[in-house]
C-alpha cells in the first residue's frame, strides 16, 4: 500500500531551507518484546506486569499512589478519593489514523514517512518504560532499565541515519546511573540519555521512627540542591562520554495534581512544574556553575515556565543579592527613629499596646539568621545579574510542542532580561494524545512565523540550530553519518550562537571554564 500523502507539513519542509530536527518524538513500545529483554536481564516482575498490560498506558508502570491498595480502576469511586489515587492517563494514544499508530511502533515505516512528517532527523523517547528507572527495587529497576535499552538498541540501531533512541537511566544513586550510562554509551552505541528529574524518596526522620509510613510520608529530591547524594560525578561522567542529560519527568501526583477524578486537571502544567524544580536546584545547588558546558534538556514542557524562571531568578537578585540582603537586615533598623515615628503617628489601639507592651518598635526576638548563608546564590556564583544570564541561557534547552504559542516568548529579545533568547527545542510529541495527525504537526509550528510572532531566523533556531546544539556542545560528531550531517558541520563552523553571550570575565571555552571551577571546587568521589 501506498504510505506517503501531501501534508501541509511536507510543503513548509518544501519551502524552508534547512533540516528539522525533532528533539522528541515518541515510540510505543512493543512491550511483548520489550519483556523478553527484561527476562533476559532478570527483571522478571516488570516483564510480567507489562505482559499482563500489552500497550495499554492506563496501567504500565504508573496510574498507582505509595501504599495504595491497588490499582485506579480496580477500586470504587470512594476508595480513589478515599486514599487519594490519581485519575492515571487514559486515551492517550492517537488512533483514529491507523497509519500514525503503527508509525509510532514501526521505525522502518517511520523512515519511509519522515518527508510527509516533515523531519530530517527525530530523536526518540520512550511512552511506557519511563517507568522503569522509577522501579523501587534496585535490582529489578536497573536489570529492567538495562533490558530496555538494549531493545532500543537492537530496534532502533538499522535508522541510526535518521533517527536515535534515547536510553532510560536510573538515578536512585550517582553510582547506577553512571554505570548504566557508560554501558548505554560505550557498549550499545547510544548517544541521548533521559535521567528521571527527582527521585521521591522517604523522609528520614519518619522511615527511622515510623517506617510503616515511609511509603507516605517522601520528599521529591532533585538530583542537585539538597540532594540526599552527591550527583557531581554523574554530570562529571556525562561530560567524559559527552552526552547532553535530558529530562523528560513530570509532577502527575504531586500534591497539587492528585486528582482521583480528572486527568486533564492533573496533566496540565505537570511538565513544566517537574521542570521547573529541577531545573532551579541546577542552577541554585551550582551545577551550571562547575559544569558550564554541559546543556540539559527539559522536555515536553515548553518555555513559558523557563520565561518566567529567568525574569524570576534575575528579579529576586536584584534584590537578594550577596550585598542588598541587608536592606532586610533586622540589625539595620534605627530603633529610636522607629519608636519616635510610632509616638508621631501610631493612635488607637495600636498605640495603647505599644505603650502597654514597652516595644513601641515592634521588633520581637533577636535575628536567627546564620550570617555566613545570607547570599543564597553563592554556590551559583552569581556576582553580577548578567552572570545569571551566563549560568542560565546555554546551559538549558527547553521541547516545545508545535502547537504552543507560548513557544515564541523564547525569542523576544525586548522582553526578557539582557535581550536574551532562551533555547526553545522543537518537540513533536508524535505518538501523544497531543498530536492526532503526524502531518500537520511542523506546519502548527511554523504558524508563529505565518502569524508574524517569531521570524525566519527564529524558526530555524527552533527547529534546527537549538535541537542540534543541544547534543553537539559537547558532542561534535553526535550527526555524524546521519541525514543532517553537512547542515550540522555548517552550523558548528558558525561561531555566532544568539543564545550563547560571550562573557567577558570568563574563559571562552566553557569546557576550559568548566576545568578551571572543577579545580578549586574538586568532586568527592
Amino acid at each position: 500500500m501506498t504510505i506517503t500523502s501531501i501534508s501541509p507539513s511536507a510543503d513548509v519542509h518544501k519551502r524552508i531551507s534547512h533540516p528539522v530536527v525533532d528533539a522528541d518524538a515518541h515510540i510505543l513500545e512493543y512491550l511483548p518484546l520489550v519483556a523478553e529483554y527484561l527476562r533476559e536481564e532478570g527483571a522478571n516482575a516488570a516483564a510480567n506486569r507489562i505482559s499482563k498490560t500489552g500497550n495499554n498506558m492506563r496501567v504500565a508502570l504508573r496510574g498507582q499512589s505509595s501504599g495504595s491498595p491497588g490499582n485506579w480502576y480496580d477500586l470504587s469511586d470512594a476508595d480513589r478519593r478515599r486514599w487519594r489515587v490519581m485519575r492515571p492517563p487514559w486515551w492517550a494514544q492517537p488512533t483514529k489514523l491507523t497509519v500514525d499508530s503503527a508509525t509510532s511502533r514501526l521505525p522502518r515505516l517511520l523512515q519511509q514517512r519522515m518527508e510527509e512528517i516533515g523531519l530530517d532527523y527525530a530523536i526518540l523517547y520512550p511512552t511506557f518504560c519511563f517507568g522503569f528507572a522509577d522501579i523501587p527495587e534496585e535490582n529489578e529497576r536497573r536489570a529492567a532499565s538495562r533490558g530496555f535499552n538494549r531493545y532500543l538498541a537492537d530496534v532502533y540501531g538499522p535508522y541510526r541515519d535518521v533517527m536515535t533512541p534515547a536510553a532510560v537511566i536510573p538515578a536512585h544513586t550517582p553510582g547506577e546511573a553512571i554505570e548504566e550510562l557508560e554501558y548505554a554509551v560505550n557498549t550499545l552505541g547510544l548517544k541521548v540519555a533521559v535521567f528521571p528529574g527527582q527521585i521521591r524518596r522517604p523522609i528520614p526522620a519518619i522511615a527511622e521512627l515510623h517506617p510503616e509510613l515511609s511509603h507516605y510520608a517522601t520528599f521529591v529530591d532533585k538530583l542537585a540542591l539538597d540532594s540526599e547524594f552527591d550527583y557531581d560525578p554523574l554530570w562529571q561522567k556525562c561530560v567524559e562520554l559527552k552526552v547532553a542529560p535530558t529530562f523528560h519527568s513530570g509532577s502527575q501526583n504531586w500534591d497539587s495534581r492528585n486528582s482521583p477524578s480528572n486527568y486533564m486537571y492533573n496533566h496540565i502544567g505537570h511538565f513544566a512544574a517537574s521542570s521547573e524544580a529541577l531545573c532551579k536546584a541546577l542552577f541554585f545547588g551550582g551545577v551550571t556553575r562547575r559544569f558550564p558546558e554541559l546543556s540539559f534538556g527539559f522536555l515536553e514542557a515548553g518555555v513559558g515556565w523557563a520565561v518566567n524562571l529567568y525574569a524570576d531568578l534575575v528579579g529576586h537578585w536584584e534584590k537578594r543579592n550577596g550585598e542588598d540582603i541587608f536592606n532586610y537586615d533586622p540589625e539595620a533598623v534605627d530603633h529610636a527613629l522607629f519608636d519616635e515615628l510610632v509616638q508621631q503617628y501610631a493612635d488607637g489601639r495600636v498605640l495603647a499596646k505599644a505603650k502597654e507592651s514597652g516595644e513601641p518598635s515592634f521588633w520581637g526576638s533577636p535575628d536567627q539568621e546564620d550570617r555566613s548563608r545570607l547570599d543564597e546564590y553563592a554556590a551559583a556564583g552569581i556576582e553580577r545579574a548578567e552572570q545569571i544570564r551566563d549560568r542560565f541561557i546555554p546551559n538549558f534547552s527547553f521541547g516545545c510542542e508545535a502547537d504552543d504559542r507560548i513557544n515564541a516568548w523564547a525569542f523576544n529579545e525586548k522582553i526578557n532580561p539582557f535581550g536574551a533568547r532562551l533555547r526553545a527545542v522543537f518537540s513533536s510529541d508524535i505518538g501523544h494524545w497531543d498530536v492526532p495527525d503526524m502531518r500537520g504537526v511542523l506546519h502548527e509550528a511554523y504558524e508563529l512565523v505565518e502569524d508574524g510572532h517569531i521570524t525566519e531566523s527564529d524558526f530555524y533556531q527552533f527547529v534546527f540550530a537549538n535541537p542540534a546544539r543541544l547534543h553537539t556542545r559537547l558532542n561534535k560528531n553526535f550527526f555524524d553519518g546521519t541525514a543532517v550531517e553537512s547542515a550540522a558541520a555548517t552550523l558548528l563552523a558558525d561561531p555566532a550562537d544568539p543564545a550563547d553571550p560571550a562573557d567577558p570575565a570568563d574563559p571562552a571555552d566553557p569546557a576550559e571554564q568548566g576545568a578551571a571551577v572543577r579545580r578549586l571546587c574538586p568532586i568527592v568521589d
